[in-house]
């Protein structure tokens, strides 16, 4: 009996989809004259998990340079943190802003 092409012995790797990675969105702080470096380091380690020392890094780069990352996220987590800030800022008086931007 001779072979036919479909009887071949070469099995084809099935082509496994890689899911795409969501895009990734920085949260930043920006700098004003009027919140306390206190209350900035406060909200750093409340919203974002950051130890008392790199919260302080990230106010001090804020008071410096006009913007520190407070970390990246998906997009959808980082406009629930950035939300969650502009309200705990609100809510306390301080006119504190924070934004998203796309990495």
């Amino acid at each position: 009996m001779a072979k036919t092409p479909t009887d071949s012995n070469t099995a084809l790797k099935p082509e496994v989809a890689k899911p795409k990675l969501p895009p990734m969105f920085k949260v930043l702080l920006l700098n004003d004259d009027y919140t306390p470096m206190e209350f900035v380091v406060e909200t750093i380690e409340r919203f974002f998990n950051k130890s008392r020392e790199q919260a302080t890094q990230i106010m001090l780069k804020v008071h410096t340079e006009g913007a520190g990352v407070c970390g990246v996220y998906p997009q959808d987590i980082a406009e629930t943190k950035m939300n969650q800030v502009l309200e705990h800022a609100r809510q306390l008086q301080h006119p504190l802003q924070c934004v998203i931007e796309m990495t």
